[in-house]
């Protein structure tokens, strides 16, 4: 080993007091002023780069000066040993003892060098870095202080004349052994670092860190080992990093700080689902916590036993209420349902013995055939038919349910059946070649469409849409032919009537800029070889 740089040769100005060159006990000013002018320069620069610290850092980011200022207090106890026992340092002098005072001024240098070091990679990161880009996470930090102590150590033991080299040598098989019993704490830490690089989730935001819907919490600390959650419970839980690393992580913080809830609502059957979403979307708006943007929506879900299944979307910025979020909501859907007079049908495998009302009846029977009648009437190629007539078109007319934007017809397709509208209100449209369609017109309760198809089998002529939740009468071939071959001769008056309606529509058309074939003259032969007449 080489010998320290204070046993070289004599004592220069800047070289510390050997205990060897202390003779007697009168020598104990010199032990208490043992210090080289280096040291004192060493702890000059450690105090100076702790106080610019604590003067340029933030408030919140002073306290990582916690480790510079226990090691300034650590450097002072090798001078505090030999004042409390001078009689002791004397008495190891006369006996010849020369390397206890050199270690402890080489001690003290490593304390001060360390503190120095720390001070300024505080400068560096807090208010070098942070300011520039976020704030470094602390467990890089901490390795960063690591590195920065070992580095200390080195440059001391280098100066004292130690070989560092044999001593990491000499630990190798010490590391190998530990390494392999602190596998699980070290898979931990790594695990930890990876995390902070990939930045899945930070201290504040909310997350689920395995399948198990109950283990959903508010990140509030990462460290080495483990990162600590609080639960909606309160329950203060500590996940090892390399349980996270492995799982699925969902973040219900990031990228935007709202997320989504979902409410699902059954309602009858007799209800008609548009009706209901109205009223669901009334209900919510303005709900505590329910984000205007993104807006709110409701969509059929599902049809059950039950009924019909609403799935209701809403989104909130307070995920750690969002229990109460969803149950502010459900209670105002619950009071907007009872207001309108929809009742949430119970399950239908209840076994409670209880007397239920009775539902509502179905329309009778007369009066929806009086209902289709009246709509019939109001058809113009329908005039010159009896009431015989009328009432089987009615009778075995098929009655349909069309949703708002849902299409009746699309021009083109082929068609052998007329539709009669009995309630709400469809809208007209037609393409001319490959360019946009147009609406036309819009047809309302006691209009009909498609009477070229039922007569003649001719395409559709336009695209008849739902404008909203509407009900359409549908009279096909097959019931048309019936009341043909009862009564000949409507041949001519039906043909006398779609001429009539042809050229109404040809008008309407010519109006908008738009045009149409006129309408062929043998109409009425056309209706002949369609029924085989």
């Amino acid at each position: 080993m080489v010998p320290p740089r204070s046993h070289r040769g004599a004592r220069g100005p800047t070289e510390p007091l050997m205990i060897a060159e202390v003779a007697s006990p009168n020598s104990l000013q010199d032990l208490i002023f043992w210090t080289d002018a280096t040291a004192v320069r060493e702890g000059i620069l450690a105090v100076a780069a702790l106080a610019l610290f604590l003067v340029t850092a933030p408030r919140g980011r002073r306290w990582l000066s916690w480790l510079s200022i226990s090691l300034l207090a650590l450097s002072l106890i090798p001078l505090l040993a030999i004042i409390l026992f001078p009689q002791t340092a004397v008495a190891d002098a006369e006996a010849g003892v020369a390397h206890g005072l050199g270690h402890a001024h080489h001690v003290q240098r490593f304390f001060l060098l360390a503190s120095f070091i720390q001070s300024c990679l505080l400068l560096v990161v807090v208010c070098g870095w942070e300011r520039v880009t976020r704030a470094m996470p602390k467990i890089f930090i901490d390795i960063l202080r690591c590195v920065m102590l070992a580095m200390a150590l080195l440059i001391v033991l280098w100066d004292a004349g130690i070989n560092a080299g044999e001593l990491i040598t000499g630990s190798a098989l010490v590391t190998a052994v530990l390494g392999f019993a602190l596998k699980d704490t070290l898979g931990n830490v790594f695990a930890g670092l990876a995390i902070h690089a990939e930045h899945p989730f930070e201290v504040g935001d909310w997350i689920q860190y395995d399948a198990n819907q109950a283990h959903i919490g508010r990140v509030v600390e990462v460290n080495w080992r483990a990162t600590k959650v609080i639960t909606l419970d309160e329950a203060y839980v500590i996940v090892p990093n390399g349980q996270l690393a492995q799982a699925s992580i969902r973040n219900f913080t990031k990228p935007d700080s709202w997320s989504r809830r979902s409410i699902y609502v059954v309602t009858p059957y007799e209800v008609s689902p548009q009706r209901v979403q109205r009223i669901i979307l009334e209900a919510i708006r303005g709900s505590f916590g329910v984000l205007e943007h993104p807006a709110p929506s409701v969509v059929t879900n599902n049809f059950t036993d039950r009924g019909v299944e609403h799935w209701v979307r809403l989104f909130t910025n307070d995920f750690d209420k969002r229990d109460r979020v969803d149950g502010m909501a459900r209670d105002r859907i619950w009071f907007a349902l009872a207001r309108n007079g929809v009742e949430i049908p119970t399950a239908t495998q209840s076994i409670r013995l209880t007397q239920l009302p009775a539902p509502p009846l179905p329309e009778p029977a007369e009066a929806r055939l009086a209902r289709r009648v009246e709509s019939l009437k109001r058809v113009s190629i329908f005039a010159g038919l009896s009431s015989g007539h009328l009432d089987r078109l009615a009778m075995e007319g098929r009655e349909c349910r069309f949703a708002g934007g849902e299409p009746v017809i699309r021009q083109g397709d082929p068609g052998e059946s007329l539709f009669v509208v009995l309630d709400g209100s469809v809208e007209v449209s037609a393409r001319e070649g490959d360019g946009l369609p147009v609406v036309i017109t819009t047809i309302g309760p006691g209009g009909f469409f498609g009477e070229m198809s039922l007569m003649t089998g001719a395409a559709r002529s336009a695209t008849i849409t739902a404008k909203g939740e509407s009900c359409l009468l549908e009279i096909d071939k097959s019931t048309m032919r019936r009341v043909l071959e009862e009564q000949p001769s409507l041949v001519e008056t039906l043909g006398r009537a779609l001429t009539a309606r042809a050229g109404e529509r040809s008008t309407l058309l010519a109006r908008d800029g738009r045009r149409e074939d006129p309408p062929q003259p043998d109409l009425f032969q056309r209706i002949r070889d369609y029924f085989a007449m």
